[in-house]
Order: C-alpha cells, then sequence, then structure tokens
C-alpha cells in the first residue's frame, strides 16, 4: 500500500511547506499552515487527467496564432446594465465568476435577482448550502422576483452538484457559497485551504468543459479581502467585489480581475425594498452637495474603468491639541496624505504640520488613483484658509514630490464630464488642456502646485 503524501500550504499567502511550522517562511504570518492530501504517484495524476470532471479537457492539438479562431465570444446579458459593465460586457459562456463582499452587502440579493431573471430566457440553477430553500423562496417572494422558472438545489457536495448539473444541463449556476461546499476525497473541513482549493479547481474545470458560466460566492476576512487561499483568485475568471457601508443605503460593485473587460471597473447600485436597483447616473448621487456652499469642499473627476465619474472631496484643518497631530482619510491612502502634505509645505508655503487633518471621499467611495492629489491639496489649502471654493469648479491632476502637476490618462473625457454636469472651471494638468477652447467652460492649465494655488 502505497502512503499518501501531505503538504502544508499557507492561508495568507499560498506557499507551500514539506513539514508544518509555526511561522510561514513566505509572509511571515504565523498560524496559517494547513495539511493538504497529494497524490500518491504520478500515473494517478495521470488517470486523473482524463477522467470525469477532475481533469482537463483531454488532448489538445498544437495551433500557431494565425490559426486560432478570433471570433468574438458570445455575451449572455444579466439584466441589469451595472453588473453587465462590471463584468465587461455581459456572461461570458464556460466562466467562472468569483463575488464576495462584507455580510449583508447583498450578494444573495444580487445574484437571485440575476438568476430570476436568466430563468426566463434559459436553464438556471441556484445551489444553497447556507441557506434553505425556504429562506431563498422567502427572499424571491419578498423581492417580487419571478419564481417558476428558477431551479433550487439545497448541496454541499461538488461531485452531486456537477451530477446534478449534467443532467439538468443549466446555462448558468450559482453556488453559494464555496467555503460550505466540501469534496469527499478531501478529509480536512469544508472551508480549509484544502477543500476551497479543489472545490473551485472542481466547479471550474466543469465550467470549462461545458461551457456553462459558475458564480461563486466568497466570504471575506477582516480586512475586506477574500478569504481562502490566494489560488483561488488565480483559478476563476472574474473577481468581484461587493462593497457598502450597512449605514448607507448604496452598495459598490467593483471588478479586481477581469479576463474578459476592463480591471477596476465600477458598478452603483441602491439597496431598496425590491433589492438592488443600478444606479445609471452615479455621478449626480456623489455631487449631492450641500445648499450653502463651505470651505474645505470640491469636486474632482476620477477614472473608474471605462468611465469618468465626478465625485465631492471634502477636508477639516484644524489646530491640534495633541503632541502628534493626527492625519485622518477616508476613502483615500493615508500615506499619500501624509506626502502630499509635506510637498505643500516646500513647494506651497504653507505649514500645516501642527494642524489635524481630516479627508473624506463623499459617498463612501475609494479613491485609488493619483489624479485626486491636486483636488486633495487644494480641498486642504480651502479648509485652513477658511476660503470658499465655487460650486462649479472641478479639480484633478497628479501631485509630484518636486511639486510639478502631472497629467493624468483620459484627461479630455474627464473635462467633458464635468462639462455635462454643469461645471463651468476646472483646474487641470496643463498637457490635459483640450487643444479646442470650450464654450460652456473656462479651462485652467497649471504645470506646478504654486500655479494651482494662484488660480485657486
Amino acid at each position: 500500500m502505497v502512503k499518501q503524501k501531505t503538504a502544508y500550504v499557507c492561508n495568507d499567502c499560498g506557499s507551500d511547506h514539506s513539514n508544518w511550522q509555526g511561522q510561514c517562511r513566505d509572509c511571515n504570518a504565523w498560524n496559517t499552515l494547513t495539511e493538504i492530501k497529494l497524490a500518491t504517484s504520478s500515473k494517478q495524476l495521470k488517470d486523473a487527467r482524463f477522467q470525469g470532471y477532475a481533469g482537463a479537457a483531454g488532448l489538445q492539438k498544437i495551433q500557431t496564432l494565425d490559426d486560432i479562431n478570433l471570433k468574438e465570444l458570445p455575451r449572455i446579458g444579466s439584466g441589469t446594465g451595472e453588473f453587465d459593465r462590471v463584468l465587461g460586457g455581459g456572461l461570458v459562456q464556460g466562466s467562472a465568476v468569483l463575488i464576495g463582499g462584507n455580510p449583508g452587502a447583498g450578494k444573495s440579493t444580487l445574484l437571485l435577482q440575476t438568476m430570476c431573471h436568466l430563468a426566463e430566457g434559459m436553464k438556471a440553477l441556484y445551489v444553497t448550502g447556507e441557506e434553505s430553500l425556504q429562506q431563498v423562496a422567502m427572499r424571491a417572494r419578498r423581492l417580487g422576483l419571478p419564481t417558476d422558472k428558477l431551479n433550487m438545489l439545497t448541496e454541499t457536495d461538488v461531485a452531486s452538484i456537477c451530477a446534478q448539473a449534467e443532467v439538468l444541463k443549466p446555462k448558468v449556476i450559482v453556488v453559494d457559497s464555496i467555503q460550505v461546499v466540501h469534496s469527499e476525497e478531501i478529509t480536512s473541513a469544508p472551508g480549509s485551504v484544502s477543500q476551497v482549493r479543489e472545490c473551485a479547481a472542481y466547479l471550474t474545470r466543469y465550467a470549462k468543459q461545458t461551457g456553462t458560466v459558475i458564480f461563486l460566492v466568497g466570504h471575506v476576512t477582516k480586512d475586506g479581502s477574500l478569504a481562502g487561499p490566494k489560488v483561488l483568485e488565480h483559478m476563476i475568471d472574474c473577481s468581484i467585489l461587493l462593497e457598502g457601508s450597512s449605514d448607507s443605503r448604496f452598495r459598490t460593485l467593483r471588478g479586481q480581475k477581469n479576463r474578459f473587460g476592463a480591471v477596476n471597473e465600477l458598478g452603483v447600485f441602491a439597496m431598496t425594498e425590491e433589492g438592488l436597483k443600478e444606479v445609471k447616473n452615479p455621478s449626480a448621487i456623489f455631487l449631492s452637495r450641500a445648499n450653502e456652499p463651505s470651505s474645505g469642499s470640491l469636486a474632482m473627476v476620477v477614472w473608474e474603468g471605462t468611465r469618468p465619474l465626478l465625485v465631492e472631496i471634502q477636508a477639516l484643518v484644524d489646530e491640534s491639541q495633541m503632541a502628534n497631530p493626527r492625519r485622518v482619510t477616508v476613502g483615500l491612502d493615508q500615506n499619500r496624505l501624509a506626502m502630499l502634505l509635506a510637498v505643500l509645505h516646500r513647494h506651497g508655503g504653507l505649514q500645516i504640520g501642527d494642524q489635524d487633518v481630516f479627508v473624506n471621499v463623499v459617498g463612501g467611495v475609494k479613491v485609488l488613483e493619483t489624479s485626486a492629489d491636486l483636488s486633495l491639496l487644494l480641498a486642504v489649502v480651502s479648509s485652513f484658509r477658511g476660503q470658499v471654493l465655487a460650486q462649479d469648479l472641478v479639480v484633478f491632476g497628479e501631485v509630484g514630490l518636486a511639486g510639478e502637476i502631472r497629467p493624468v490618462p483620459s484627461g479630455q473625457e474627464r473635462i467633458f464630464e464635468a462639462a455635462k454636469h454643469g461645471f463651468r472651471r476646472a483646474i487641470v494638468p496643463k498637457a490635459n488642456v483640450p487643444k479646442h477652447k470650450l464654450e460652456s467652460m473656462e479651462v485652467i492649465g497649471v504645470s506646478s502646485l504654486s500655479e494651482a494655488l494662484d488660480a485657486m
């Protein structure tokens, strides 16, 4: 009898170790190694490769790039424009999509709405392992969804799920969630590294072989990242994160990985009594500014995926009562704020090292790009001086360590979007100024921080 080999995999970084140890030698995390079972021989690996859904689709012939068919993959509309935008234009046959989010964010609600819509025109299967069928049916009736076409299944064994799907032959499958699905061939508990990895690989291979679209619901950790091994995100084709706080009715759907579309694409939804409703013009919501203008408030244009988005940034500068003044950001990088304040002191001549600085992006949007640098600094200066900025002013641009204002991608598209929403004045990098003068907007190009402060 051949002894079965084991390995130990880190839950955080996914690195392999030959024996158990308290600390991962790659990411230095403690108590994150989990035991997994390996194949006993190379013959078993070879046999499994061509049997069932536990292996590849079979032998494929070698081709050149000229021989490959470049016909565009057909897309399946989900019924929601914002969801299709994040997916890259719709669902692709044979793709595996991972959707994560905090508890109560609306993952199951969004997928249930989508599946009920798709079930009107094709076979769809909703597999739930965390909730009973009665709970899902009650939610569907509460949301007013059609319930006569969607097929339901409560199962946690991955082999049984694929076996019943082979009989039904659905076009779309939802597995809620991957953390509760298990395989009988693995001895560890559901939710462990080995179970999540093998079950995800099993379902992904089934999707590729049958052309079925599979949605996998994933849990998140305390820091907001997807739980489970990192290899899980490498297996799937598309990784989506549904974000939103419990005290806000708005939810943002952001694409973190997409093999069939743009990354960092953003979709905005509103949570209502009838479920998640798409917000077709999110700039109008994030720009719901106060009736009376105040210092420290400024509008900026950020680029999310393939479209510009107008948001409001607010800054509050106050005299600090502590030895170390506070630097607090919501929706922005705190380290970048500290760097920009140093640039403001060196090249702008403003010393606010003894002041508390608080910066917030209204609406719960997370700004990840550097085009918000100039608007952040001007909002800080506005609050520090008590100077109220015009309501029809929009600002964007990257600020370098030498105080220069660098251009940002898609600058003219950002200006046109701001003009569409009624803005009449813009302070932008000089390289982003349109060649043709706009009749409805005054565009001021600046090349240094001092020029931007003068224009302000």
